[in-house]
């Protein structure tokens, strides 16, 4: 039966062309459009995933990392009393105005860490170090925005009128909102900020100690201190994520668009197997007069929408891989997860499947004395 299936499948080339391009554009649709989706909500919350911190203290109904506001460093105190809290680091978040070269000026989301720790800082640095945002007004820019921001390491601009020179260029960091990240000492970012007072903080970060349960830690924080959030590092996180994915509609607009390569690949091989059954038809009467059961059918028409799914998602996966840079040039960066992969693989054969149903039925159906007909 097997040998049937490829017979009829590799029978028409042209025919087995169009639909293996039909399943090579529906899975480099979704795949792309997921390993999108993924790589924006991890830059969403890439500050949050890269702390090695257990516990994040928020503002109350903050929504999201980026959306941070001040409240008073005295919270800090409680926290020390919790027993379990190995150590505790404070972030400043804010916003500023560079001006550019080019006279243009550009939104900057600046955040302050501890230079000594190094907690709420770039995890991946490229050119210098950290530590050289120690001395006056100094910033570390990623690596993606100089070409947007026009700048190179040593070169120094004006933040709110600030001069402000560049120590250090870091790598990976991305930000969600697009808006360039500079990050500098705790004392400059609140230095640069508007809103904040000198006795606030946007972000408290705390460390428990090997076998503390953070949960349990969460709610006992929760209980002794009011006009705060406290998260999990993972509940802090996926709050985040889900801000983005929701309230931008990103995360609807990627599912339609899934939805519409799945449902494109599906009329495609589904108007393919069809045609290609009806062409066979008096085959499969042959079949079933002598002795085939419409398993034995269903099983010939299954394994050519199987080999269909195969090759068709391999062309699929090689496109992708092969135009992963071209996307990165663009400036949109693709996260395929072998899990991902995976997962695309028996998307495509459910598609394919589902495609073949209406093929099965009609195989089915088909009359032995077909064959005795003229």
């Amino acid at each position: 039966m097997v040998s049937v299936a490829r017979r009829n499948l590799f029978n028409d080339k042209t025919r087995l062309a169009i639909t293996l391009v039909g399943i090579m554009f529906a899975v480099v649709l979704m795949t792309a459009q997921i390993g999108a989706y993924m790589a924006f909500v991890s830059n969403a919350s890439q500050l949050i995933d890269n702390s090695p911190a257990d516990i994040w203290i928020t503002a109350k109904n903050t929504v999201n990392v980026d959306s941070a506001k001040p409240f008073s460093e005295n919270k800090i105190n409680k926290v020390r009393e919790t027993r379990g809290v190995l150590w505790i680091e404070k972030i400043a978040q804010t916003w500023g105005l560079m001006k550019l070269k080019s006279g243009g000026t550009e939104s900057v989301q600046i955040i302050g860490f501890d230079t000594e720790s190094g907690v709420g800082g770039p995890w991946r640095m490229k050119e210098g170090n950290i530590k050289d945002v120690k001395v006056g007004n100094s910033i570390i820019i990623d690596e993606s925005s100089l070409r947007r921001l026009g700048v190179k390491l040593g070169d120094k601009v004006e933040i709110f009128d600030k001069q402000t020179e560049i120590v250090g260029i870091s790598q990976g960091v991305r930000s969600f909102t697009t808006y360039p990240i500079a990050f500098t000492s705790y004392k400059t970012a609140k230095k640069f900020s508007r809103i904040m007072e000198d006795n606030q903080t946007t972000f408290v970060l705390v460390k428990l100690e090997l076998g503390v349960n953070a949960n349990e830690v969460v709610e006992k924080l929760r209980e002794k201190m009011s006009g705060v959030d406290v998260y999990t590092k993972e509940q802090f996180s996926r709050k985040t994520r889900m801000y983005w994915s929701i309230q931008t509609g990103m995360g609807l607009g990627v599912g339609i668009t899934v939805l519409l390569g799945f449902i494109v690949g599906t009329v495609v091989v589904g108007q393919t197997i069809y045609s290609s059954t009806m062409e066979h038809i008096r085959e499969f009467g042959t079949l079933k007069a002598i002795g085939a059961t419409n398993l034995d059918i269903y099983k010939i028409i299954l394994q050519q929408a199987i080999i269909n799914a195969s090759i068709g998602y391999a062309l699929g996966l090689l496109f992708t891989l092969l135009t992963k840079n071209l996307y990165e040039r663009l400036g949109v960066v693709l996260i395929l997860t072998p899990k991902l992969l995976i997962s695309m693989f028996f998307i495509t054969s459910i598609m394919c499947i589902i495609s073949s149903f209406i093929s099965i039925q009609k195989a089915a159906k088909v009359d032995p004395v077909i064959v005795f007909r003229a």
